[in-house]
């Protein structure tokens, strides 16, 4: 078994809570409220910023130019193709380019990212991947599990959302991800793989973390 195969497995129970979350559940069928996903657009602008950096860290510790290319390419979709699409998409709701670069981040976005950026510097690149996986995984999967329902992919306010994620060069994005992770754990002992492991499910954790933050519009326990 592969171990992404293995990560998949043992996810798998707070995988489907993300899939069945009433956020996820609710750009599938229409009804979510605008102002929950324009919260959630704002808030995953200002985590995209953080999370762009990884794939910066990522081609720094690649030990090859091939690996290094493949980390620019992720980065230049990251801050060219999927952020430019927020700042187009904002204005769908509302929200000028002036508010995304003023908006302030919540407890859950820093908490995220900071975890992450954490992980990639202090780690070798199979901690790095770990760590930023479950997000550009889960999305994928998100986006062609909603892209299957009649009329999501059309749906005026989140269809170009789902599009994005079902797209078939993020979901190539996305494999080339899993398969570098992959390689990179090939013939580890235990021990590491469990290190990875948790890494894997501590990020896929914040990913449920995140989708129920922007439902519930939260910023900081203290607000």
């Amino acid at each position: 078994m592969a171990f992404s195969e293995r990560l998949y497995e043992n996810v798998k129970p707070i995988w489907e809570k993300n899939h069945n979350h009433p956020f996820v559940q609710g750009m599938g069928d229409g009804t979510l409220d605008r102002e929950k996903f324009r919260y959630f657009m704002i808030q995953d602008y200002l985590y995209l910023i953080e999370y762009s950096k990884l794939f910066a860290i990522g081609a720094a510790k690649a030990s090859d130019v091939k690996t290094m290319g493949e980390f620019a390419k992720l980065l230049d979709s990251t801050l060219n193709t999927e952020m430019d699409l927020h700042r187009q998409y904002a204005k769908k709701f509302d929200i000028s380019e002036e508010e995304l670069e003023n908006a302030k981040p919540a407890a859950v976005t820093v908490s995220y990212t900071h975890y992450m950026l954490a992980v990639g510097q202090n780690g070798g690149l199979a901690e790095l991947v770990a760590s930023l996986l479950p997000c550009m995984w889960s999305y994928a999967e998100i986006g062609k599990s909603l892209s299957q329902i009649p009329g999501a992919s059309d749906h005026e306010f989140y269809g170009e959302w789902i599009n994005m994620y079902a797209d078939d060069e993020f979901q190539e994005l996305t494999q080339w991800t899993i398969n570098m992770l992959d390689r990179l754990t090939h013939g580890k002992p235990e021990h590491e793989l469990k290190h990875l492991e948790e890494i894997f499910l501590n990020t896929t954790r914040f990913e449920y973390m995140f989708w129920d933050m922007a439902y519930k519009g939260e910023m900081w326990p203290t607000e």
